[in-house]
C-alpha cells in the first residue's frame, strides 16, 4: 500500500459505526479538508497520518455520525438570567427560588423565569405577587405553550380583563369573574416570533437582542457538547436571521444550522416573499433557511391539542385546530406549489389526521414531487392514518423523551386516558408501517442530550428507571441511532453530505464514553460524548 494523502487529522483506535448497511464498521478516519477522505483498519492509519496530521487516539472508543437534532429551540433555549423552575413540583418552591433570585438580582425590574410545571400546579397571577416585590412578572410554562403573568405585568402588557388576547398570548379568564388569571395561552403560536415576539421584545428584556444572542449562543455550545453537528431552529422569524449571520461572524455556529421560518395563523401570504428570498440567501453547509413552519394544533397538557374524542379528564372539549380543514389544505397545497419543506407541529390524532389530509390535497392538486413534508411531535395517532405516513413520503418529527413520565408528566396520560395510551408516541409502530422517522430534543422542553433520547426510545422508561410507558412502542438502538442521523439527514435534505460516515462525506462525527451497543439500556442515559467534530473540526474534546 502506497502512502495516502495527507490528511488534516486521524482518528484512530476506535469502534467506527458508521450506519452504512454495506460497510457499517471501521476502525479509523481519515480526515481533508472537512470530508472524510478514507475509512479503514487502525494497522492502515499510518499511511495517512503525516508530520503535520493531528492524530487522535481514540483508545477503543465508539464513534458515531454526528447526531442531527431535527428539532430545537436554540434561539430559545435555556436563559441564565432567568429563574430556572424545572423540577419545582410545588407553589412554595416555585416562590422560594423567585425570592432567592430577586436576592442575587436585587437590580431586576422584571422577574424573569421559565419551566414553571403549569398544569401540575395551576398557579394564578396572586401566586407570584407577594414574592415579586412589586415588580412585574413573566413566567414561561415548561411547555413554552404559555405563560403566567402577575398582577404588576397585566397593565405592561395589556392583559385585561376587557380583551380575550394580546398579540402574544390569548387571556385565560376566571370563569366567575371573568377577570384574567394571569395565564396566557398560545403563546407558542403567538409570541415565539414574529409580530407577537416584536410586541414582546419592546416590554420585556427577555426578547431583547443581547439576551436572544447570549440564548443562542449557549445552547450552540450545550449543542456540540452533546455531540449534535446539525440542529433544526423549528420556528424562526425573518427578523431572527440577523441573530444567525451575528453568531456565524463571531464563532458561535459551532454546529450547522437549518433555520425554519414562522408562518403563523392569520399571516398573510405576501411574506412568503421574503421567505423566498431568504433561503436564496442562506443556502450552504453552515446555515441553511428554508422550511416553513406551520401549527395545526396545540398541546395535550392545556386541552388545546385537537382530538377526536373529548379530553379524558375534560370531557367537554376535544381541543381543536387553528385554521378550519379547508383552509389548512388549501394553505399547505401554496405552500407546496412554491417548493416550500413544510414542517407541521401536529399532536393530537385530530390534528395529525387534518395535517395528513392537508398534504395529500397538495400532493393531488401540484403533483408528487420530493418534497420531505414533516409532521412534528406525532404524540397521538388514530390507526387508520398509521400507514399514510409512508404512502405520502411524511416523516414523522419525534421527541423520545417526551414519552417518559419525567418529561410529559402525569397530566398528559392522564387527559387522553388510558384507553389511547396504545396510540401514545407510536414510533415502533411507525416504524413498522415504513414511515421515515427523525428525532429531536424539542430543547428545552426536555434535556438536549441525545443519549437522554435514545435511552428512552429503546426503554419508555424515565431517567429514574421507572415503569416503562406503553413499552410495546420501543424501538431497538440502531433504528433509534438511526432516527438521530440517517434519519435526520434524510428529513433535512443532507443525507448525501451527513448522516452517515462514508468517503467523500463531511467529517461530522462524534465519540462516546462507552460503546452503547455493548451496554444494559439503563446504563445508555450514563454515557456522554467525549469528542464532537464538525467539518473536521474539533469542537468538543474531554478525551
Amino acid at each position: 500500500m502506497t502512502d495516502g494523502p495527507e490528511s488534516d487529522l486521524v482518528v484512530r483506535n476506535a469502534r467506527v459505526y458508521t450506519a452504512e448497511p454495506s460497510d457499517p464498521w471501521a476502525q479509523a478516519v481519515a480526515i481533508r479538508g472537512g470530508r472524510i477522505s478514507w475509512m479503514g483498519s487502525d494497522r492502515d492509519a499510518d499511511w495517512f497520518a503525516r508530520k503535520a496530521t493531528e492524530v487522535i487516539d481514540a483508545e477503543g472508543r465508539l464513534v458515531l455520525p454526528g447526531f442531527i437534532d431535527s428539532h430545537n429551540h436554540v434561539r430559545l433555549g435555556s436563559d441564565e438570567d432567568c429563574v430556572q423552575l424545572a423540577g419545582a413540583a410545588t407553589l412554595q418552591e416555585v416562590q422560594s427560588r423567585i425570592t432567592v433570585w430577586l436576592a442575587e438580582h436585587p437590580d431586576a425590574t422584571w422577574v424573569e423565569a421559565e419551566g414553571l410545571d403549569y398544569p401540575n400546579l395551576r398557579p394564578v397571577a396572586g401566586d407570584l405577587d407577594g414574592v415579586t416585590a412589586g415588580r412585574p412578572a413573566f413566567v414561561f410554562d415548561y411547555t413554552g405553550h404559555g405563560a403566567l403573568v402577575n398582577h404588576a405585568a397585566m397593565p405592561l402588557l395589556g392583559v385585561t380583563g376587557g380583551v380575550d388576547r394580546v398579540p402574544f398570548g390569548v387571556v385565560e379568564k376566571d370563569p366567575d369573574t371573568r377577570e384574567p388569571t394571569g395565564f396566557l395561552s398560545g403563546f407558542a403560536t403567538m409570541g415565539l416570533a414574529g409580530e407577537g415576539h416584536r410586541a414582546l421584545a419592546a416590554l420585556i428584556p427577555w426578547a431583547g437582542e443581547d439576551r436572544r444572542f447570549r440564548r443562542l449562543r449557549h445552547s450552540m455550545e450545550m449543542a456540540v457538547e452533546c455531540g449534535i453537528t446539525t440542529v433544526v431552529e423549528p420556528q424562526s422569524g425573518i427578523d431572527d436571521l440577523p441573530l444567525y449571520e451575528r453568531a456565524r461572524e463571531e464563532g458561535a455556529l459551532r454546529c450547522r444550522l437549518v433555520a425554519a421560518l414562522y408562518h403563523p395563523p392569520g399571516a398573510s401570504l405576501e411574506e412568503l416573499t421574503a421567505f423566498d428570498d431568504a433561503r436564496r440567501l442562506h443556502d450552504d453547509d453552515c446555515l441553511r433557511v428554508g422550511p416553513v413552519k406551520l401549527y395545526i394544533d396545540d398541546v395535550i397538557e392545556q386541552h388545546t391539542a385537537a382530538l377526536f374524542e373529548p379530553y379524558a379528564d375534560a370531557p367537554g372539549t376535544c381541543g381543536g385546530t387553528f385554521y378550519d380543514p379547508r383552509e389548512f389544505g388549501e394553505l399547505v397545497t401554496e405552500l407546496d406549489a412554491r417548493a416550500f419543506q413544510i414542517l407541521i407541529h401536529a399532536v393530537g390524532d385530530r390534528g395529525v389526521h387534518v395535517a395528513l389530509n392537508a398534504i395529500e390535497r397538495a400532493r393531488h392538486v401540484n403533483g408528487p414531487r420530493d418534497s420531505r413534508h414533516q409532521l412534528v411531535h406525532v404524540e397521538l395517532l388514530g390507526p387508520l392514518d398509521l400507514p399514510r405516513f409512508r404512502q405520502l413520503g411524511v416523516t414523522a418529527c419525534m421527541q423520545p423523551r417526551c414519552c417518559a413520565e419525567d418529561v410529559g408528566g402525569p397530566e398528559w396520560r392522564e387527559a387522553i386516558g388510558q384507553a389511547r395510551w396504545p396510540w401514545a408516541w407510536p414510533v415502533r409502530s411507525l416504524n413498522q408501517a415504513g414511515a421515515r422517522l427523525a428525532f429531536s430534543s424539542d430543547w428545552n422542553v426536555a434535556e438536549m442530550d441525545p443519549l437522554l433520547g435514545i435511552y428512552t426510545a429503546i426503554t419508555r422508561q424515565d431517567l429514574a428507571g421507572g415503569e416503562a410507558f406503553v413499552p410495546e412502542q420501543a424501538i431497538d438502538l440502531p433504528t433509534t441511532i438511526a432516527a438521530y442521523t440517517v434519519g435526520g439527514a434524510h428529513a433535512n435534505f443532507c443525507e448525501n453530505d451527513r448522516g452517515s460516515l462514508a468517503v467523500g462525506k463531511a467529517a461530522d462525527l462524534i465519540a462516546l464514553s462507552d460503546n452503547v451497543f455493548e451496554l444494559p439500556p439503563g446504563r445508555i442515559k450514563d454515557c456522554r460524548v467525549e469528542l464532537t467534530i464538525v467539518e473536521g473540526k474539533v469542537q468538543h474534546r474531554l478525551l
